[in-house]
């Protein structure tokens, strides 16, 4: 049963069918020849039963708080602060679209809104320094996935919903990890731009010059400290901070910058509709095909093949993360967790891993997934904004990915390093 369904699903997403379609089809018809005799009652049930968790109310509130931004001038702001204070330096341009990346991913939590948002202005900036498409879209497109490692991300609010996790737990967790490789993707910054003698240096700004930058973004950079300050204060709840963010996108963007008019509005409202529809179609049919799995008890006969019987802690995290990195090189990263997360948890749990740290670890391979030929959702989308061919938008990503792959790496030998956000603030 499970190639009959791995080769619907890819002989559907080869002929050119959106994600959706070879999610619902192969449910269906495995169901029809395999089940004949069950109500089919039941799987409609189970898509319906996907998307009625509350906390998902959190992800169409995080998009349009991004859409608003996004309309805005809070790219720029942020874009003109980190330059600011490092764009003097060798590999400096680099390094700010790295920075810039990871700052934006704290108000979208997308790959591809950070891509869209924080990438076509980086690109110009960098082109002007010197540097090749080849060369700067590779690092944006790699750098977006530090989007999915901090909050709001919508990986980890799917993957709390699949395990019953606290998505404020994972939110926090997320920032170490994610400051251990942006800090070695500016080290690598800096080494290119040495190695290809990219003289990319902007001028050296003065302290009043970057305190004018810095109050200029320090609304939008409130953003992060707005969710998790205000989770584990105790005021509200991750999906209450979802709805208080945009609040906070309409006051800053609407009201103080005026960057964004209230006419404009239910155009962004329309596209967040849009993107949130196609998230939940998603969401749903990974439920309907996880249910179809557990129904014919193919989880049990996965985990006995890849993790046989009593293994070590280090292999099952291990393989793990290959089988998420895998999958989501070929499927949208949000289906692959709704779909997997249920086969792999039981046996992370018997072999004694923390569930925060489990989550972290799987929304990192699906992060490096999804910028990873040869169907990674964020290449297409960089295709997209960028106009530029397949090859050149992968031909320089080598590099990230080693660095990617040490990250993960450093996390399945020493998943302490997650829970040190355990000393800083208190648990649920």
């Amino acid at each position: 049963m499970i190639w009959l369904i791995l080769g619907i699903i890819f002989t559907l997403l080869l002929i050119g069918f959106p994600m959706k379609v070879p999610l619902i089809a192969a449910g269906l018809i495995s169901m029809l020849m395999y089940f004949p005799d069950t109500d089919l009652g039941i799987l409609i049930q189970q898509y319906f039963a996907g998307i009625q968790a509350f906390v998902l109310l959190a992800v169409p509130m995080f998009i349009f708080a991004a859409d608003i931004m996004s309309s805005g001038n809070t790219s720029r702001r942020l874009l003109d602060f980190v330059s600011s204070m490092i764009g003097h330096v060798r590999g400096g341009y680099a390094m700010t679209t790295s920075v810039a990346c990871a700052l934006f991913g704290s108000v979208s939590g997308s790959t591809q809104a950070t891509i869209a948002a924080a990438g076509k202005p980086m690109r110009e900036r960098m082109a002007e320094k010197g540097y090749k498409d080849s060369q700067s879209i590779p690092l944006i497109v790699n750098a977006s996935d530090l989007a999915l490692m901090v909050p709001p991300s919508i990986a980890m609010i799917i993957y709390g919903v699949v395990t019953g996790t606290s998505v404020g737990e994972l939110f926090v967790a997320g920032i170490t990890p994610a400051l251990i490789i942006l800090a070695m993707f500016l080290i690598y910054n800096y080494l290119e731009a040495r190695k290809y003698n990219l003289v990319d240096q902007g001028r050296r700004e003065s302290w009043r010059e970057a305190g004018r930058y810095l109050r200029k973004a320090a609304l939008p950079l409130g953003f992060p400290v707005l969710i998790i300050g205000g989770i584990y204060s105790g005021l509200f709840s991750p999906t209450e901070a979802a709805a208080v963010s945009v609040g906070y996108a309409f006051l800053i963007e609407v009201v103080i910058f005026k960057s964004v008019k209230i006419s404009e509005i239910p155009k962004i409202a329309e596209s967040t509709a849009i993107v949130t529809a196609a998230v939940f179609i998603l969401v749903a049919a990974g439920q309907g095909l996880s249910w179809v799995l557990s129904y014919a008890q193919i989880p049990e006969q996965i985990t006995d093949t890849i993790f046989g019987s009593d293994p070590s802690q280090l292999y099952v995290l291990f393989m793990i993360a290959v089988l998420f990195f895998v999958v989501c090189m070929f499927i949208d990263p949000l289906v692959v967790i709704f779909v997997l997360t249920p086969i792999i948890e039981p046996v992370a749990m018997d072999a004694g891993i923390d569930p925060v740290a489990l989550g972290i670890i799987v929304t990192l391979q699906a992060a490096i997934g999804s910028a990873t030929p040869p169907f990674g959702v964020d290449i297409f989308t960089a295709i997209a904004i960028f106009r530029r061919p397949y090859l050149e938008i992968v031909k320089g990503s080598l590099p990230y990915f080693l660095i990617l792959g040490i990250a993960s790496a450093l996390l399945i030998l020493f998943p302490n390093i997650i829970l040190v956000y355990e000393f800083f603030v208190p648990t649920e």
